[in-house]
C-alpha cells in the first residue's frame, strides 16, 4: 500500500471534535455519550496521524456504534483500512460514507484507488480519470500523481495501451524528476514499443519497415555485422531509402570505436557521403563527415564542411561547437567565441560548449567572461548533465557523435 498523507489528512475530520455532539445535550446521559464520542474521535485521530492504524480502526469502529450517521467517520475508517491493506473493508466503508454524504470528492478518489488496487479496474476508471484531471488541488498534493500511476496500471489491464502512453506523457510533464513516475512510464513506453513492433512483424514481416526495425534493434545491441546485413537488405528493397546509409555509417563508426580498424571509419565516411547523395538535406550525415575530417586532422576541410552545414542549418548547435574547436586550434578565438555564444543559447546544458567558450575567452583576454563560462561548465559537469534531443541534432534517424571535452586542463 502507498501512504498518501496529504490525501488522508484531507479526508480526515479537521473540524472541532464537538461536531460529533452537535446541538445541546438533552440530558446528563446524552452529555456523557457526547463526551465519550469526542474522546474516541480524538484517540482515533491521533492514532491515525501517528500511523497506529490498528488503534485508529478500533476507535472508529467503537465510535460508529455511538454515531452511525456521520459520513466523515466512515471516510476516516476507509482510509485506515486502506493503510492496513484491507481493501474490501475500505471499499465498503468508503461507499457507506458516500451514501451518507455524496459530495465528498476526495473520498471518491480514494475509493477509485482502492478499487484499482483490488483488481476492479473498469469500476475504478471513472474515479481515477476524474482525480487525475482535477485542477483544484494545491501544489504538491499527491492525489493527481497517485491517480496517474493507478491509471497506468488500469489502462494496461484493460489493454488501452494508447491511453496508457498518453497518461505517461502527462505524468512525465507534471513530475519530470520523480523516480517512481520515471520507472512506471518507462515500462509503459517499452511495452507499447514491443506491442507495436510485434504487430508490425505479424502484419508485414517482409516489409522494408520490419527490416529496418530489425536492423536498428541489432544496432542497439551492438551486433554490428548483423545490423549492417539488415540495412543492406533494406537498401536492396528500397535503394534510395532515406536514413539507411546514415544508419549504416553510424554502425561502422560504432565498430570503429570498439575495434579501432581505420577501414571502418573509411566505410562510415562512404556511407555518410552516400546518404547526402540520396538526401542532401541530411544535416547529421554532413556533420559526421565534417567530424571525421576533424578527427583525421584535416582542419581546413572540416572547417569548410562545418561552415557549410551551419549556413544551411543555423540551429545545428553541435556543428557550431565543432567549428569553434577548429577556430580555437587555428588561433581565431574571437570567431570561436561568436560560435560558442550562439551554441550556448541553443543548448544551455552543453558542457562542452561552455568549456570551449572558457578557453576561447581566455585567449581573448576576457577574464570575467572566462570565469563565468568555466563556472557554468563546472556546474554542468558536476551534475553530469545528460544530452537530450535538440533542434538539429536528432532531426533525422540516429544519434550523433558528440563533441568531446578532451583533456580537462583548466581553461
Amino acid at each position: 500500500m502507498r501512504l498518501l498523507p496529504l490525501l488522508l489528512s484531507a479526508i480526515m475530520m479537521s473540524a472541532s471534535l464537538t461536531e460529533l455532539a452537535a446541538g445541546q445535550p438533552g440530558s446528563a446521559g446524552q452529555a456523557a455519550s457526547n463526551d465519550h464520542a469526542a474522546e474516541l474521535a480524538g484517540k482515533a485521530h491521533q492514532a491515525m496521524a501517528a500511523g497506529r492504524f490498528d488503534q485508529a480502526e478500533a476507535a472508529y469502529l467503537e465510535l460508529a456504534k455511538i454515531e452511525p450517521n456521520i459520513a466523515e467517520l466512515y471516510s476516516n475508517l476507509g482510509a485506515v483500512y486502506f493503510q492496513e491493506g484491507k481493501l474490501d473493508e475500505a471499499i465498503d466503508a468508503l461507499r457507506h460514507a458516500l451514501r451518507l454524504k455524496p459530495s465528498q470528492v476526495k473520498v471518491k478518489t480514494l475509493l477509485a484507488i482502492c478499487l484499482a488496487e483490488s483488481g476492479h479496474s473498469a469500476e475504478a476508471l471513472p474515479g481515477l480519470e476524474a482525480g487525475f484531471r482535477s485542477t483544484a488541488e494545491p501544489e504538491g498534493n499527491p492525489i493527481k500523481r497517485q491517480c496517474g500511476l493507478e491509471l497506468l496500471r488500469v489502462y494496461t489491464v484493460l489493454h488501452r495501451d494508447a491511453d496508457a502512453v498518453a497518461i505517461s506523457l502527462a505524468l512525465n510533464e507534471a513530475y519530470p524528476d520523480d523516480p517512481e513516475t520515471l520507472y512506471e512510464t518507462g515500462r509503459i513506453y517499452g511495452n507499447f514499443t514491443y506491442l507495436t513492433m510485434l504487430k508490425l512483424h505479424d502484419k508485414a514481416p517482409d516489409s522494408v519497415w520490419m527490416l529496418q526495425a530489425r536492423a536498428e534493434a541489432q544496432e542497439s545491441e551492438k551486433q554490428f555485422d548483423l545490423a549492417l546485413a539488415s540495412f543492406e537488405n533494406v537498401l536492396r528493397l528500397e535503394p534510395r531509402r532515406p536514413g539507411a546509409h546514415y544508419r549504416m555509417g553510424r554502425v561502422y563508426l560504432a565498430r570503429f570505436e570498439q575495434l579501432h580498424d581505420a577501414k571502418d571509419r573509411d566505410q562510415a565516411a562512404d556511407q555518410f557521403a552516400a546518404e547526402l547523395a540520396t538526401d542532401p538535406l541530411n544535416g547529421n550525415a554532413a556533420y559526421e563527415l565534417a567530424q571525421i575530417q576533424y578527427d583525421l586532422g584535416n582542419l581546413d576541410q572540416a572547417r569548410q564542411q562545418f561552415e557549410s552545414l551551419i549556413e544551411r542549418r543555423p540551429e545545428f548547435e553541435q556543428a557550431r561547437v565543432g567549428l569553434a574547436g577548429i577556430l580555437i586550434e587555428i588561433q581565431k578565438p574571437d570567431e570561436a567565441v561568436t560560435q560558442l555564444k550562439h551554441a550556448t543559447e541553443l543548448d544551455p546544458n552543453d558542457e562542452v560548449a561552455w568549456y570551449r567558450l572558457a578557453r576561447a575567452l581566455r585567449m581573448t583576454g576576457d577574464q570575467q567572461g572566462q570565469r563565468k563560462a568555466i563556472a557554468e561548465f563546472q556546474r554542468l559537469h558536476a551534475i553530469e548533465s545528460g544530452r537530450v534531443a535538440r533542434a538539429g541534432i536528432l532531426s533525422e534517424a540516429g544519434q550523433l557523435t558528440p563533441q568531446k571535452i578532451g583533456d580537462l586542463t583548466q581553461p
